[in-house]
């Protein structure tokens, strides 16, 4: 009797533990980060196919699961953040894209050259220099859009890899309720394109790109 006392004491130990566990890792998960990886290559070259970053979810305050409310605020997403946010038109896909404008801001392209508030904006991290073809505003908002003023509690975004990126030039704004949370830092990243078997699998490695804060 007393020997299976103890075993249901220790089943009951580890059962306890590994609800903890749980608990704590829904936790973090929920409030503190989250891991991602990066499908596409609209954020080139910043961030590149293969990537897969930690996005802290606690720098732009605490917020409520599935409403996306602030409960405890922080700050909010500022110009050239790069943020994850639910995909305004299906919820249920997370995008990645650097932050143009934020509430109150008129943002306007110009012949692939963003003026935010009527100032031309520096090109640091956007790269439109790969496709030298200007389209114009009627054949489409890719190099020529605007002004367009952001509405308060929304955000203007953009892929870094301008010629190619579906971001609000194409489909609007994002509420800022639908901001998981900032990239930060590249924990792991390897070349998706390798061939990921066998000895292959270590040299698709990019081990220059681990640890790499996200800019």
């Amino acid at each position: 009797m007393q020997q299976q006392n103890q075993k249901k004491s220790v089943l009951r130990e580890y059962a306890e533990a590994i609800a903890i566990a749980v608990v704590l890792a829904l936790f973090i998960r929920t409030f503190i980060v989250q891991a991602f990886k990066i499908p596409s290559g609209s954020m080139l070259e910043t961030l590149q196919i293969g990537d897969h970053i930690l996005v802290s979810k606690f720098i732009y305050g605490i917020k409520m699961p599935f409403t996306g409310k602030v409960l405890i605020p922080v700050k909010e997403p500022q110009r050239n953040d790069i943020v994850v946010f639910k995909y305004p038109q299906d919820t249920s896909l997370d995008y990645i894209k650097r932050v143009i404008a934020v509430g109150g801001d008129t943002v306007e392209s110009r012949d692939k050259k963003i003026f935010i508030n009527g100032t031309a904006i520096a090109n640091d991290h956007g790269q439109f220099e790969k496709d030298s073809l200007i389209m114009s505003a009627s054949d489409g908002p890719r190099d020529n859009f605007g002004p367009l003023t952001v509405p308060e509690g929304k955000l203007f975004v953009m892929g870094d890899n301008r010629d190619n990126s579906y971001d609000s030039r194409f489909w609007g704004f994002v509420d800022l309720e639908a901001v998981r949370g900032k990239a930060f830092i590249i924990y792991w990243s390897w070349d998706v394109q390798h061939n990921l078997l066998s000895a292959d699998r270590f040299t698709s490695i990019r081990w220059g790109r681990i640890g790499y804060l996200v800019q």
